[in-house]
């Protein structure tokens, strides 16, 4: 407890960690339900230390590993549980579906290469299979490359 306080005030509380504490049958159980929501916790760089590989793989992750590999969800299903499910269930208008009026966010992948290839030694490592990205309606990636700043802001719920 003591090293941990002291690694916590010499860091000014910057500090992030990585617990391993998820089973992989639980996780694919989890994915399976409905309900479930694709979406990351990961902290961007900048927050101290390295960041969890799933910053930049959590998508890719389930597009390539759970839908194409491992057949947990359907593409499609997949697809819905990252974008138009999280959107409506948190009431952000305008975002998760491809619909005039709405967002342009983007993300142009091949389906037959997604997947993420980050690891604890290199987190940030760019996932495969995805040339382009559009982030409100800007290229943000383009030939697989970060060609732009991000583009992105908080996204508030309606009542």
């Amino acid at each position: 407890m003591d090293a941990l306080i002291d690694v916590l005030v010499g860091e000014r509380l910057r500090v992030s960690m990585i617990n391993f504490a998820m089973h992989e049958d639980d996780l694919e159980l989890a994915m399976a339900d409905p309900h479930t929501m694709i979406g990351s916790d990961g902290l961007p760089p900048g927050t101290g230390g390295k960041p969890h590989p799933r910053l930049t793989g959590t998508f890719p992750r389930v597009l390539g590993r759970y839908a194409r590999e491992r057949g947990v969800l359907t593409l499609p299903e997949a697809i819905r549980r990252m974008t138009s499910l999280p959107a409506a269930s948190f009431r952000i208008p305008d975002r998760g579906m491809i619909a005039p009026g709405h967002i342009a966010d983007l993300v142009a992948f091949d389906a037959d290469a997604v997947i993420d290839l980050g690891d604890y030694q290199d987190p940030l490592r760019p996932p495969k299979g995805i040339p382009w990205v559009c982030q409100a309606g800007r290229t943000v990636v383009d030939n697989g490359e970060y060609i732009a700043p991000r583009n992105g802001r908080r996204l508030t719920p309606k009542a």
